[in-house]
């Protein structure tokens, strides 16, 4: 049987927000530090001057003059921003708007290396997944209260707004949200047709057109996962959307906190869906990460990706508009559909800025109708400008229109990730993506990766209770 891409070499790091620079034993420490600037946060909402452990406060300035943006996506969504920044200085001839792009999975290193060393710029892209960190270190400022003044105030999603707010450490806004993506199924209805095969709307439809698509003789699969680079959350994903079970954490009699990671119903759910790797998906998929995924598929050889919408542009290029759909993730046979949370990405403004008033009009324009809606638009995403919303290019984006209504319309169960603790990153990532990889080889069992992963997740959770108190 031939397979593609058979080498076997365990990788780290991801796609997404990348892990700081330290291991997990030398993490503890900042962690602790981490943990103690956010207990200077939460003073600071309850009078304090709010200096925090960033140190610098920055200064309003005059309004005008320059500013630097930093783009987490750097690469990606260089367009677009450069665009949406051409019509802001047009609009705004007095400022003028210094842009950098961070490639996203440098995007964590390169905030935390500023914040240690100086060079923050005065806006930035902070996704919710690496939020807790830097606002715990004082980096940010808070926005409650220029949003309250802002034409924004009730013009953008609620649901991203407590995502960001809960990502950021409690009830502050640390981040105004931009966009959420959501984790999509994208399927070739050409091969589907062919093979006679329903849409995979429910795990069950899944399963059986994975199998029903692979010809290994033929080098064709019907799945591709991702094992390589930024694979707990789509896994986390996969095995919740099984289990059914609806919440991160569970909190005994006793009122010990842990979480559910390792519930025996995900166990059983993990195994099944890693257990497609080699059977009916390439063997190379055991070091891809996002873009090596997303590339493999577009080649035509393969059923089924689950991504998210941020790659229906490269589908399109590669496949044209009739041979592929995306649709939300898949149901179980009783119709309930349950997803992880996925990453709420959104503008921050730096405290260390010397000139947040110029800032802040930055960002109400990036968060303007017009703005957010075309920056979505470049992104598949959907928009947290609710405005934008309801413009016609969501409707005409299939994957885009079913996905904001799976998330707005009460039928999809939100398993919320705990992205408000600061060792997230370095759990979700550097400590576990190569033990998901010795699961996918057959080197350790499910059952033992999601144990070792909910006691680091039940330490995580302990010490943030405990630090709050």
């Amino acid at each position: 049987m031939t397979r593609t891409g058979t080498t076997h070499r365990i990788t780290r790091g991801g796609p997404g927000p990348a892990p700081t620079p330290r291991g997990r034993h030398g993490s503890r420490a900042a962690l602790a530090a981490a943990l103690a600037a956010v207990l200077a946060l939460t003073a600071t909402a309850c009078g304090d001057d709010g200096s925090g452990a960033g140190g610098d406060r920055g200064a309003e300035g005059t309004g005008k003059g320059e500013i630097t943006f930093w783009d987490n996506n750097g690469g990606v969504r260089t367009d677009v921003w450069k665009e949406i920044i051409a019509r802001f200085e047009k609009a705004h001839p007095d400022i003028h708007v210094k842009y950098v792009g961070i490639p996203a999975e440098s995007a964590q290193s390169k905030y935390d290396t500023a914040i240690q060393g100086g060079g923050l710029p005065d806006v930035g892209g902070v996704q919710t997944a690496m939020l807790a960190g830097i606002a715990a270190q004082g980096a940010l400022e808070p926005l409650d209260e220029r949003l309250e003044g802002s034409p924004l105030d009730g013009k953008l999603n609620g649901s991203m707004l407590d995502s960001v707010r809960s990502a950021g450490g409690g009830d502050r806004l640390y981040t105004v949200p931009t966009s959420a993506n959501n984790g999509t199924l994208w399927y070739r209805t050409d091969l589907f047709r062919a093979a006679g095969l329903a849409a995979p709307t429910t795990w069950d439809r899944f399963y059986a057109a994975a199998d029903r698509l692979t010809d290994g003789a033929r080098n064709r699969f019907g799945f591709t996962l991702r094992g390589g680079e930024g694979s707990i959350a789509p896994a986390l994903d996969a095995m919740y959307g099984q289990s059914g079970i609806t919440s991160f954490w569970k909190t005994s009699a006793g009122g010990a906190t842990t979480t559910t990671v390792n519930d025996p119903r995900n166990v059983a759910a993990l195994e099944k869906y890693l257990g497609l790797y080699g059977k009916d998906t390439p063997e190379a998929d055991v070091n891809n990460d996002f873009r090596k995924m997303v590339a493999q598929w577009d080649s035509g050889r393969i059923g089924m990706l689950s991504h998210n919408l941020g790659s229906y542009q490269e589908h399109l290029k590669a496949l044209g508009p009739r041979r592929f759909r995306g649709l939300p993730n898949p149901a179980l046979a009783d119709g309930t559909r349950v997803q992880v949370s996925n990453p709420v990405d959104g503008l921050g403004l730096f405290r260390s800025s010397k000139n947040k008033a110029a800032a802040w009009t930055f960002i109400e324009f990036a968060l303007s109708h017009a703005a957010n809606s075309r920056w979505n638009r470049a992104a598949g995403a959907i928009p947290a400008n609710t405005e934008a919303v309801g413009d016609s290019w969501v409707r005409e984006s299939e994957a885009t229109a079913l996905a904001a209504d799976a998330l707005g319309d009460g039928s999809t169960r939100i398993v919320q990730l705990p992205y408000y603790l600061p060792d997230w990153n370095t759990v979700s990532k550097a400590d576990n993506e190569p033990n998901l990889q010795k699961v996918l080889l057959g080197r350790e069992s499910a059952k033992d990766f999601l144990d070792t992963l909910a006691d680091q997740l039940d330490k995580a959770r302990a010490e943030w209770d405990e630090q709050r108190g």
